[in-house]
């Protein structure tokens, strides 16, 4: 782990904390790796439109609410989730964000959704050892939310993506295909046994 990782913290997103990710997504970091601008876009509009409703968004512990758009452009229903906003106590910055999700019950994932745990961090933050504290912190919120094992998936070429997860004890459990959703492009499954 990076020596700077002590100066990443979770923090859940507020009033308060809703400038430094709106500014982020001005500067053209985006909340989705698969949508990317679009995604970005849509963000922005939904802060704008009911600040107070994103925001609830992001603790939505029991699933519904508004649909979620996939890549494909299909709308699906709204899984348990929570996301936190990855934070620099260094620079007292937005970095990013990682969320959790889940099946109701902790069943399996359906098949659109590829792995519990999502995160990306802001360009202009990266290499500080961000992600790889932000997942350290989740998993104590995973065990919190009674999970008793993640699913973290990445691009077989996303090479620091997949030191991120091993330097939190994934495992990698193989190659899959991400199916029609995502174009059936490959990816890497990685179980992280909480």
């Amino acid at each position: 782990m990076s020596r700077t990782a002590g100066r990443t913290r979770l923090v859940k997103p507020s009033a308060a904390t809703l400038p430094g990710h709106i500014e982020a997504l001005r500067r053209g970091w985006t909340p989705d790796n698969v949508r990317g601008a679009v995604a970005a876009t849509e963000a922005l509009a939904r802060i704008e439109a009911d600040a107070v409703g994103y925001l609830a968004l992001t603790e939505n512990l029991q699933g519904g609410g508004p649909p979620v758009m996939l890549a494909d452009g299909s709308q699906v229903e709204r899984l348990p989730s929570l996301t936190r906003w990855i934070w620099d106590t260094e620079d007292d910055a937005f970095a990013g964000s990682i969320n959790l999700r889940w099946a109701q019950g902790h069943g399996p994932l359906p098949p659109h959704v590829l792995g519990h745990v999502g995160y990306t961090v802001t360009p202009w933050q990266r290499r500080r050892g961000h992600a790889t504290r932000a997942l350290a912190l989740m998993l104590d919120i995973a065990r919190e939310q009674g999970l008793p094992v993640l699913i973290v998936t990445t691009d077989p070429d996303n090479a620091p993506s997949q030191r991120v997860i091993t330097a939190n004890g994934g495992v990698l459990e193989g190659e899959f295909d991400k199916g029609p959703v995502y174009g059936h492009k490959p990816g890497l499954r990685f179980r992280i046994d909480l």
